[in-house]
C-alpha cells in the first residue's frame, strides 16, 4: 500500500486548521543497550519525531478533540515504556479535561527491542482507555496500514466506533512472524480492512479524507450529553394528530387486518425512517467479535435533536432463507453497552417475521441470546424507548421490547408466534389464525389497552401508503419522547420500568 500518511499529515487533514497543540513530552531514553539507542537515534532523525506516538489536541468542526496517533516512520509505530507513557498520559488528561478521544493506530506491535516489559504496557493502555469510557466519554478508532499485534489487541479495539483505512494490514499475528512460525504464508485477504468490515469487526471502511465528516456526525450523537436541551430545542414537536397516549387507537381493523397489512412489502420500515425522520446517522457494523446480521441495523442517529443508539430489526435484511439469527441478538447486546456507556437513549425498533429456527440457530444459542437481551435491556441504567414498527413475531420481538416507554405503529403488533402457528397448536389448523390473533389481543389496540403499549403513532390508512408523511410523524414523536426520556431522573426511571414489568397484566 503506497501513499502512507504519517501522524502529522493525518492530524492536519482531519483537525481545523491552526486548532492543534502538542501534549508531548521530551523523551528520555534510559540505559539501554548500544544497538537499541542508535536505532532510537536513526529512528528519530529518520521520522522527524522523537517516539512512536504523537498526543495532543485539537478542533473537529469547532469541537475540542484529544488525539493520539501513531507514526509507523519511528521503528514501525512499536510500543515501548516511553511511548505507553506518553500515550497513557494523553488518554488520562483527555479522560480528566472531559474530552473525546481520537485514535489513529498504526503499528507493528510491541517493541520488541524492550521485551517483556513493553509487551505489558498494553495493560495500563487498556486500564487508561477503560477509565475513559466509564467517564461516559467518546473513544473513536481510526485503524491504519498496518496494525497488527499488542496494538490491535488493545487500544485499537476498543472504540465506541471503529473505522479504518482502505486496503490496511490489520491482525493480530504479522504474516512475517506467521510464516516464520508455521513455514507457509498467511492465508491472502484475511488481514485487511475490508474483510473485517464484512466479517463485522469495524464498523466502516473510510478514506482518510471523510475522516472528520464520520467523526464529526459520530460525536454530535455519541457527545451530546451535555447539549441536548439546546439541540431539540428548535425542532419540530408533535401535532395531537400524531397520537398521544390518551387516545383509543381503535380504527376498526380487525387483528388479522393488522397482521396482514404489517406483512406488506413496500411497509416502510427501519432504513425509511432513519432517511426521511433522522440526522447525524452513523451505521455501525456487526458485534466487533466477527458476527454481522443483516436482520439488524445499529446505527447512531438524532431525532428532533434528541440523541440515541437505534436498534432496528431491518424487514430488508430478513428473509424465510436469512431470519434473524443469534447473532443479530450479540449485535443488539453491542448497542445496549455503548448506550449504557455514554449515557445515551436506546431506541428499538421491531420488525421481525420471527426469528431464525434451525441447526445453527440452536448451535448458536439463540434461546440464551433472547434472554441475554431481556436481562441487559431490562436493567440498562440509559433510558429505552422500543417501538413496535410491524411484525413482532416470538422470541425475537420479544428481546427488544422491555423499555421505559413503549411505542407502536397503528398496523403493529406482538404475538408469541405468527398467528398461523398460534392457531396450528391450540387448533391443529392454520385455518384460524385470523380468530386466533384476536383472541390473544396482539394489535397495537388491545396492546394499548391492556397497558403493554403507551402510545399508538396512526396510520392513515396504512404506513405503506404514506411512507414519508408515516416516517416524519413517527420521528416528531421519537424526537418528543426522546426528549422527555432525557429529562428524567434516572433512578425513578428505572425504579418506574421494573415496577411495570414486575405487575404487567396483574
Amino acid at each position: 500500500m503506497s501513499g502512507r500518511l504519517d501522524a502529522r499529515a493525518l492530524r492536519d487533514l482531519v483537525l481545523d486548521p491552526g486548532s492543534w497543540k502538542s501534549w508531548d513530552s521530551p523523551v528520555r531514553v534510559g540505559d539501554v543497550a548500544p544497538y537499541y539507542a542508535e536505532e532510537l537515534a536513526w529512528a528519530a532523525q529518520k521520522s522527524g519525531q522523537d517516539e512512536a506516538v504523537v498526543t495532543g489536541e485539537g478542533c473537529l468542526r469547532g469541537r475540542r478533540v484529544a488525539v493520539v496517533a501513531g507514526e509507523f516512520g519511528f521503528l514501525a509505530g512499536s510500543i515501548g515504556v516511553a511511548a505507553a507513557e506518553r500515550l497513557v498520559a494523553a488518554v488520562e488528561r483527555a479522560t480528566e479535561e472531559g474530552l473525546p478521544l481520537l485514535a489513529a493506530p498504526v503499528s507493528g506491535g510491541t517493541r520488541m527491542q524492550e521485551g517483556t516489559v513493553a509487551f505489558l504496557q498494553m495493560i495500563g493502555i487498556t486500564a487508561a482507555i477503560a477509565r475513559h469510557k466509564e467517564a461516559g466519554l467518546p473513544y473513536l478508532v481510526y485503524l491504519r496500514h498496518p496494525t497488527f499485534g499488542g496494538v490491535l489487541a488493545s487500544w485499537g479495539s476498543l472504540g465506541h466506533v471503529t473505522i479504518a483505512e482502505p486496503g490496511a494490514s490489520i491482525g493480530f499475528l504479522g504474516p512475517r512472524v506467521y510464516q516464520a512460525l508455521y513455514g507457509e504464508p498467511f492465508p491472502p485477504g484475511v488481514q485487511t480492512a475490508e474483510h473485517m468490515a464484512e466479517h463485522g469487526l469495524i464498523d466502516a471502511v473510510v478514506a482518510p479524507e471523510e475522516i472528520a465528516e464520520v467523526a464529526d456526525r459520530a460525536l454530535r450523537v455519541l457527545a451530546a450529553q451535555q447539549t441536548w436541551h439546546r439541540d431539540v430545542r428548535d425542532a419540530e414537536r408533535p401535532t395531537p394528530q400524531d397520537g398521544t397516549d390518551a387516545d383509543d387507537p381503535e380504527d376498526g381493523r380487525s387483528a388479522w387486518e393488522v397482521v396482514t397489512a404489517s406483512r406488506r412489502p413496500d411497509r416502510p420500515g427501519v432504513r425509511r425512517l432513519l432517511r426521511t425522520a433522522a440526522t447525524d446517522v452513523v451505521g455501525l457494523s456487526g458485534t466487533g467479535a466477527g458476527e454481522k446480521d443483516p436482520g439488524l441495523l445499529l446505527a447512531l442517529a438524532r431525532f428532533g435533536g434528541a440523541p440515541c443508539v437505534v436498534l432496528g430489526q431491518d424487514r430488508r435484511g430478513q428473509s424465510p432463507s436469512a431470519p434473524l439469527g443469534p447473532a443479530a441478538l450479540r449485535e443488539a447486546r453491542r448497542g445496549m453497552r455503548l448506550a449504557a456507556e455514554l449515557r445515551l437513549p436506546l431506541v428499538t425498533l421491531i420488525d421481525t417475521p420471527g426469528a431464525a429456527l434451525s441447526k445453527e440457530a440452536e448451535e448458536g444459542g439463540l434461546a440464551a441470546e433472547i434472554a441475554r437481551c431481556l436481562a441487559d435491556l431490562v436493567v440498562l441504567e440509559a433510558p429505552t424507548l422500543a417501538v413496535i414498527l410491524g411484525q413482532g413475531t416470538g422470541g425475537g420481538a420479544l428481546a427488544l421490547v422491555p423499555a421505559d416507554r413503549i411505542l407502536a405503529a397503528a398496523n403493529g403488533w406482538l404475538g408469541p408466534l405468527p398467528p398461523e402457528g398460534a392457531s396450528a397448536i391450540v387448533h391443529r389448523t392454520t385455518d384460524r389464525a385470523g380468530e386466533l390473533a384476536a383472541d390473544q389481543g396482539v394489535r397495537a389496540t388491545d396492546l394499548w389497552r391492556a397497558g403493554i403499549v403507551d402510545r399508538v403513532v396512526p396510520e392513515r390508512p396504512d404506513a405503506a401508503d404514506e411512507p414519508v408523511e408515516f416516517c416524519r410523524r413517527l420521528g416528531r414523536v421519537l424526537g418528543e419522547e426522546l426528549a422527555n426520556l432525557l429529562g428524567r431522573d434516572d433512578g425513578e426511571r428505572l425504579r418506574t420500568r421494573m415496577h411495570r414489568y414486575r405487575h404487567l397484566g396483574r
